[in-house]
This record gives structure tokens, C-alpha cells and sequence, in this order.
């Protein structure tokens, strides 16, 4: 019996990807390259297409894989073996090397999740884990996702730890408060016995802010992939959920 849920209509494409259909093909090309046909065992049931379709279905709506199994028309164990298989594979790819004139955004967010091996109980007072993110602050496109720490981490620490640092090497950073004592670009704060920011502090950080904002406009946006509020999968997968998440993000943005 076959699905309810197929690439072959778009609008299903453009519902639980958030892609255009020409935007979608240009991403299964990309999984087809990288080796996702590539058959090891029994042959998959389903083509490419609608292997990725499933991915992104799971990470957009996070219902468990025996509830979206059924709308593709496969077992349980298939719906496993497709998400193992191709969550590396759309994966956003390591930084390439900057312009002179670009200019990154560094900041955390906590995805909650229930290994508690990657977790913590955080300021949302949740088991979350903390992952850190760049971003282009001209293109808004994702540049970096750090290691998954727990969520107690502050983020001047995960920074490091994380290994986003090195993508934040090759260009400016900006970041908010909580990154002081490190070399990013951190908003002015009133130092011991000044009662107010001179004015051209006060006009730097107006324009730090509204920048910084950009960030905080593209994590909303990810926090609609619904796998980022209640994450139940286990070790590396909200990492690999993050990057592919990402990847989504920067086709949409590239159109």
C-alpha cells in the first residue's frame, strides 16, 4: 500500500521542507552526490525524493517514526534505517573561506532534549542541551553548529568547547554579553564607577543590537522545525537534526 505523503505533489515539499519544489530538487541532487543512493542490504522501498521528504517530515513535525512511517508507506524499521542513512547527508558543509568585508553573529540556543548525556537543566528549566551557532550577518546563512553541550554551560565557555571558535577565526564576530573575555565583539558595559555610557557607547551598541537581531529573527524561524522544542533523539542526532536543519535553511534563503 503506498503513502499518503509523496514528493511526487508539491505541496507536501513545500509544507514539511519549507522549499520550493525547484529548491527541493536541487537538494536531493546534492544527498544523490553525496551518496544517497548508495544501496548497502535490502534495496529501499522508497525513492530518493521521498526519502528526504521523510527526513524532513520527522524534523518539522517530530512525531516519532512509527507515526510518520505509515503516511510514506513503510515499516517502522525502514523509516530507521532512512533517517541513519541520510540525516549525515544533508548536513550543511564546513565553512568556506570568508570575504574581506564579512561579518559573522555567534549566540547559543537550548533545544531541550532527553538524553540526558548532552543535557542539563538550563535557565528554561528544562533537560536542553546548548548549541552554538554562526551566522553570515549579511545572508543570515548558517556558517557553524558547535558540538551539543549541556544546557547549564554559559555560552562564553560552550564557545570554545563547542568548536564553533574556529569558524569565528577567519571573520569579525559579534556576540551579546554573555561572551565577555573573549576576543568576539561584545556590546559596551559600564565599567566600575560610570554611572552612563558616553553617547558614541550608546550609538555603538544601537547598532550592535540591531544586528544581533538577525540571529535571534533566524533561531525563531528554526524553533518551527518542532523536533527543536522536544528533541527525543539520542547522541549525535539533535546535532545532526541541527545541520540538516541548517542546510534546509540556507537552500530557502538562497532560493
Amino acid at each position: 500500500m503506498g503513502g499518503v505523503i509523496s514528493a511526487d505533489d508539491p505541496k507536501w515539499i513545500e509544507r514539511f521542507s519549507g522549499l520550493t519544489e525547484s529548491q527541493f530538487r536541487r537538494l536531493v541532487a546534492l544527498v544523490r552526490r553525496r551518496g544517497g543512493d548508495v544501496q548497502r542490504g535490502r534495496p529501499w522501498r522508497l525513492p530518493l525524493e521521498d526519502r528526504v521528504l521523510l527526513v524532513a517530515t520527522y524534523w518539522r513535525t517530530n512525531l516519532t517514526l512509527r507515526q510518520v512511517a505509515p503516511l510514506f508507506g513503510v515499516s517502522k524499521s525502514a523509516a530507521d534505517r532512512i533517517l541513519d542513512h541520510l540525516a549525515r547527508l544533508l548536513a550543511i558543509s564546513p565553512a568556506r573561506r570568508p570575504r574581506k568585508d564579512t561579518v559573522y553573529i555567534v549566540d547559543g540556543t537550548l533545544v531541550p532534549t532527553r538524553d540526558r548525556s548532552v543535557a542539563a537543566s538550563g535557565k528554561n528549566y528544562r533537560y536542553s542541551t546548548n548549541l552554538q551557532v554562526v551566522i553570515d550577518a549579511n545572508s543570515r546563512l548558517v556558517v557553524a553548529i558547535g558540538l551539543p553541550l549541556p544546557g547549564s554551560r554559559n555560552d562564553c565557555r560552550a564557545f570554545t568547547k563547542s568548536g564553533v571558535d574556529r569558524a569565528c577565526r577567519s571573520a569579525p564576530t559579534i556576540a551579546d554579553s554573555g561572551y565577555q573575555g573573549t576576543a568576539l565583539l561584545s556590546p559596551h558595559r559600564k565599567r566600575q564607577g560610570q554611572i552612563h555610557l558616553s553617547p558614541q557607547q550608546e550609538t555603538e551598541n544601537a547598532v550592535h543590537h540591531r544586528t544581533r537581531a538577525r540571529m535571534e529573527h533566524a533561531v525563531s524561524r528554526w524553533k518551527n522545525w518542532t523536533i527543536l522544542r522536544d528533541c527525543r533523539l539520542k547522541g549525535n542526532g539533535v546535532h545532526q537534526a541541527m545541520l540538516g536543519i541548517a542546510r534546509l535553511h540556507n537552500l530557502a534563503l538562497t532560493g
